[in-house]
C-alpha cells in the first residue's frame, strides 16, 4: 500500500484516506502474514479470499469465522476489523468503487446481509478472479492497466452479487455515521459545514461533531480535506488540469489553502506530486 496514505487512528475506529484506486496484498507459503487490524472504515471496497488458515472478521459488529476458501467483503464505509489467530495465506484487495460506476447504485445504498461467502463450488471461480485482479494490479502496466482491472472487477462483482443477498444500508449498524460519511463522500467538493449537514441529514450538528471526534478521531474539517485531497491526487495523476483548476474542482477556496492542506497530508506540494505520479 502507498505509504503516503494517511490513517486517522484510534483504539476504537479509524478512518482511512486512500489516494490510489487499487491496492493488493498477497500472502502465500513464502510470505505468510497475519490478517489483523483494528476497527476502521473507508470509502473503498475491501474484499478477498482466505487461501489457508483462519481468522475472525468483524463487520458492523457482526462476527464471522473465516476459513480456507471463504470470500469476505466490506462495502464502503462499513466498520470492519480482523482478529488473526496465526499466520494465514490470503489475497486482499481494496478498490475504489468509483472505478465501477455501473455498480454505484449498489455500493451507495446497500450492504451484504452476510459479509462472508462460505466455501462452495462458486467461490472457487471467484477465487481465481481475485487472483487475476491481484496479478493485474501487481504486474500489469501501461495504458490498458485500468481497463484490465475494471474488467476483472466487474466480472467478479457481477458473479458475487448474484450469490450475496443485499439489504438497505439503513438497516445496518451505525446508521448516523454511515449517513454522514456517505453524504460527505458525495458532496465534499461543495461548501460543507456541520450546520449544512444538520440541515440536510436532520442530525444534530453537535452529535455529528461527536461522531467525528469520538468515533473517527479526526476533526470534521480535516476529514473533508482528506476527501478533497484524495480526489485531487487522482486528478493530478490522470488529467492535464492545472493545480489551480484541480484546487477549485475539489472544493478548496484558495490555492494557498489547497497547497497547505495537500503538503500537510502528502508530504509534498501538488506540483511535486503531479510530477512524480502523472501518467
Amino acid at each position: 500500500m502507498d505509504i503516503r496514505d494517511r490513517e486517522f487512528s484510534s483504539e476504537i475506529t479509524r478512518y482511512e484516506t486512500k489516494t490510489e484506486d487499487y491496492y493488493c496484498m498477497r500472502r502465500n507459503e513464502l510470505s505468510k502474514g497475519r490478517l489483523q487490524c483494528r476497527p476502521h472504515l473507508h470509502y473503498h471496497i475491501e474484499f478477498g479470499i482466505m487461501r489457508h488458515g483462519n481468522t475472525t472478521f468483524f463487520v458492523d459488529s457482526v462476527e464471522y469465522k473465516l476459513e480456507a476458501g471463504d470470500i469476505f467483503i466490506a462495502f464502503p464505509n462499513q466498520i470492519h476489523r480482523y482478529d488473526s489467530i496465526d499466520d494465514e495465506q490470503y489475497d486482499l484487495i481494496i478498490a475504489n468503487p468509483d472505478t465501477m460506476p455501473e455498480l454505484s447504485g449498489v455500493f451507495g445504498t446497500c450492504v451484504p446481509r452476510s459479509a462472508v461467502l462460505k466455501r462452495c463450488a462458486q467461490t472457487e471461480h471467484l477465487g481465481k478472479l481475485i487472483g487475476e485482479i491481484c496479478r493485474a494490479n501487481l504486474s500489469t502496466d501501461g495504458q490498458y492497466r485500468e481497463l484490465i482491472l475494471k474488467g476483472y472487477m466487474l466480472s467478479f462483482f457481477g458473479e458475487l452479487l448474484t450469490l450475496l443477498p443485499l439489504s438497505d444500508s439503513k438497516l445496518g449498524d451505525s446508521h448516523a455515521l454511515k449517513s454522514v460519511v456517505n453524504y460527505c463522500t458525495k458532496n465534499f467538493s461543495k461548501d460543507l459545514s456541520l450546520t449544512i449537514l444538520e440541515n440536510e441529514l436532520h442530525i444534530s450538528k453537535y452529535y455529528i461533531s461527536h461522531l467525528f471526534s469520538n468515533r473517527l478521531k479526526v476533526r470534521f474539517n480535516d476529514y473533508i480535506n482528506s476527501l478533497r485531497i484524495s480526489e485531487a491526487c487522482r486528478r493530478l495523476r490522470r488529467s492535464d488540469d492545472t493545480v489551480t483548476e484541480i484546487s477549485e474542482a475539489v472544493g478548496f477556496g484558495t490555492l494557498r489553502t489547497f497547497n497547505r492542506a495537500f503538503t500537510k497530508q502528502m508530504g509534498m506540494s501538488p506540483s511535486e506530486y503531479k510530477k512524480q505520479n502523472s501518467r
